[in-house]
């Protein structure tokens, strides 16, 4: 197995999650409301723990662990949407703009985990799904409340 390979793929999972971390500190500081800062802090916290799993094996295969965010493309849209959503501190705006975040996630965990397995180990695969069941609670999270309030309007 090709350990290049493998660290760019394990690097852009660390990416994603860094995009997570600072895409929910923006949120958090910017709502006033209680009960979202609560969830951003804790998922926020859940990219904290897959960032430093994801680094720990990019470290094991002789790799150096990203510490930027994906700031090109549809990721930086994203999180940039986040951000001006914000600004108004709507609920369902920012809920909309996580949830639209939370796809790239999702998407991101997906692609590795369907169109890279043989670039992983047994071990790796194990680890990335794990992650990905996590960040996928969090996505429903972030859906449900969202369409808490689409049904409420």
């Amino acid at each position: 197995m090709e350990n290049e390979k493998s660290i760019e793929l394990l690097n852009s999972l660390i990416e994603i999650n860094n995009d997570r971390m600072e895409g929910y500190d923006t949120a958090s500081k910017e709502t006033e409301e209680v009960d979202l800062k609560v969830i951003f802090s804790e998922f926020k916290e859940v990219s904290r723990l897959c960032k430093e799993e994801l680094g720990s094996e990019v470290r094991k295969l002789g790799g150096e662990p990203t510490e930027g965010t994906k700031t090109t493309g549809k990721l930086f849209r994203i999180w940039m949407d986040v951000k001006a959503a914000l600004t108004g501190k709507d609920r369902k705006n920012i809920l909309n703009s996580c949830e639209y975040g939370e796809d790239a996630a999702v998407n991101t965990y997906k692609d590795v985990l369907k169109n890279n397995v043989e670039k992983l180990t047994a071990e790796q695969h194990k680890m990335v799904n794990e992650q990905f069941k996590l960040i996928k609670a969090d996505h429903y999270k972030i859906r449900g409340l969202r369409d808490l309030m689409l049904n409420h309007l």
